[in-house]
This record gives C-alpha cells, sequence and structure tokens, in this order.
C-alpha cells in the first residue's frame, strides 16, 4: 500500500496529506506507519485505543483530514490506488462526490449475492437515491466533508450520508480486487451489522412493515375465526364438500399461537433495532478515542461530541 499509493501521489500534481487510521489493530501496523511518517511527514496517523468499527475509522479520517478533496481508500488494496487519478478528474470538472461503483468482486457467490440483495433492498427503502453497488471508496469534496463531520450520530452509515447529504455526485465504475494479503477482517458479522445501520438509519420502511404484517395477520386470524364459527353452525352443509368440523381443535389453536407469537417477536425486534440505536445517541459517548497520533495534532474525542 505504502508503494502503490506513493507511487500514484506523484501523477497528482497537487499537495496531498496520506491519514492512515489504526483501528485497533494487534499486529506490526502501528510500528509501520510510525517508519513510514518518519520516513515522509505526509503520511499521518492515528491510532485507536481500541477497535471501534470500520466506519468510525472513516469517521475519524475525515475529521483530521484538512485537504479540498478527501478521498476514502481501505489498505488492504481492494480498491485500487491507481483509480484515483480518475476520481480527481471528475473532481477538477465540477462534481463534489464521485463514487466508485464496483463491477466486478472477488467474494463467494454467497456474499455478493446478499450485497445485491441489500444495495436494492435499501434504495427502495431509503427517501433519496442510494447508488447501488458503491462502497467507501470514493472522493468527497471539502462541502461534503463537513456534513458528517457536523452529525452527531454514532450508527453510522456514511454511504448512505454520502448520499443524503445531495451535491452534484456521479459513479465511475471499476473491479474491486481481493485483499492483497492476511484474511478479510470484514466477515459477515460486522457486514450484516453495517447492512443493519444502513436499513434502519435512513428508514422507517421496517416498521410500516411491521404494521402491515400484523394487519394482516390479525385480517387472517379473524377471517379463521369466522370460518370456524360457520363451519360449527353449518355442519351439514361443510359435510357436503368434505369440510367436516373435527373433534377438536388443539392443532390449530397450537399453530395460530405460535404464528401470532412470531409475529409479535418479529415486531418487538424492529422496535429493539431502532431502541437501542435511540439508547446509543442518547448516551452522547465519543465516536473514538485516540491513544497516539502522529503527524496530526489529534484530538481524543471529535468537537461534534465534546458539545
Amino acid at each position: 500500500m505504502f508503494q502503490r499509493l506513493a507511487t500514484v501521489a506523484t501523477t497528482w500534481a497537487m499537495d496531498y496529506e496520506i491519514i492512515c487510521v489504526d483501528d485497533g489493530s494487534r499486529d506490526r501496523t502501528w510500528e509501520l506507519l510510525k517508519a513510514q511518517n518518519q520516513k515522509d511527514p505526509r503520511w499521518r496517523r492515528l491510532a485507536f485505543a481500541r477497535n471501534f468499527g470500520h466506519q468510525v475509522a472513516v469517521s475519524a479520517g475525515l475529521y483530521h483530514a484538512t485537504g479540498d478533496a478527501v478521498m476514502i481508500i481501505d489498505a488492504g488494496l481492494q480498491d485500487p490506488p491507481e483509480q484515483i487519478s480518475r476520481l480527481l478528474e471528475k473532481w477538477r470538472a465540477g462534481y463534489q462526490v464521485v463514487y466508485a461503483v464496483r463491477t466486478k468482486r472477488d467474494d463467494a457467490m454467497v456474499k455478493q449475492f446478499l450485497a445485491w440483495g441489500f444495495y436494492r433492498l435499501l434504495s427502495k427503502a431509503a427517501p433519496f437515491d442510494v447508488p447501488s453497488d458503491a462502497g467507501d471508496f470514493c472522493l468527497l469534496d471539502r462541502r461534503v466533508v463537513e456534513v458528517p463531520n457536523a452529525l452527531p450520530e454514532r450508527n453510522r452509515y456514511l454511504r448512505g450520508l454520502r448520499a443524503w447529504s445531495g451535491f452534484r455526485q456521479i459513479g465511475m465504475e471499476f473491479e474491486r480486487h481481493a485483499r492483497a494479503a492476511d484474511t478479510p477482517q470484514y466477515m459477515f458479522k460486522k457486514s450484516f451489522r453495517l447492512a443493519m445501520d444502513g436499513v434502519f438509519s435512513f428508514s422507517t420502511v421496517p416498521l410500516r412493515l411491521a404494521t402491515y404484517l400484523v394487519l394482516i395477520v390479525s385480517l387472517v386470524a379473524f377471517l379463521g375465526a369466522l370460518f370456524t364459527l360457520c363451519q360449527k353452525l353449518f355442519a351439514e352443509q361443510f359435510a357436503k364438500f368434505g369440510m367436516t368440523p373435527g373433534p377438536h381443535g388443539i392443532p390449530t389453536l397450537v399453530i395460530s399461537t405460535l404464528f401470532l407469537g412470531g409475529v409479535q417477536l418479529i415486531c418487538l425486534g424492529i422496535l429493539g433495532e431502532y431502541l437501542g440505536r435511540i439508547c446509543d445517541e442518547v448516551k452522547g459517548r465519543p465516536h473514538w478515542i485516540i491513544q497516539d497520533s502522529a503527524g496530526l495534532d489529534a484530538k481524543t474525542v471529535p468537537e461534534s461530541c465534546a458539545k
């Protein structure tokens, strides 16, 4: 990453800084970043006191970035640094948000299918346009960077905030490569959590779906009760069609109870997701805590939280 990013940086013809955020790594990452900073002061670094999560790490980088244009790119080289020049060209042409759209990704088929479904679901659920297959790899104009920096919310989905902020946006297609080394740390659990943040942070559709589900179940239950009553009152007529009432309704009662109980638990789970996020916001804890830094006047907590 040091070699490839430093090589392409020579083609930008502009001053730049590179902020590396160490999100609580347990290997030699911090030592390598320290050596790179000593070699080239334009490489700056932040180290969290623990792992605060990918979206928080990106938010910290945006908070400390000072450039007129800010790039977001992962260090695993899945997003090729050579594509940055293409994004810069669009920014110079007047676009304030230039996001990379993945036309191909070296992931398991199941993950690709789930990602495809999630982006389409979010684009339908959100009240604004959310680009499909667009990851965190992007360029943001300074005016756009100030938007997430000013927001106090903690359960962040930056791709959604990027689309929600508006401004002049355009996508550019590219192929997402496999991770250059090591194994990906962003496995299914973290990806699922990020997807949940995306849906619940930008849409109330799950609440409406819960309401519709309850109404449908109530209607089915009412029709079932009406059918059972008619079956008892007109037993002879129903017997002609082979629908004679049974001696007891215990199986029906058990199935109905389990079905209604499942619907209620689903609705409670949806409410719990929203209440959990409200609880996180009310606590007002800082987004991140910085343990060490180099080349930056890094504050322990962002000003938006301190206020």
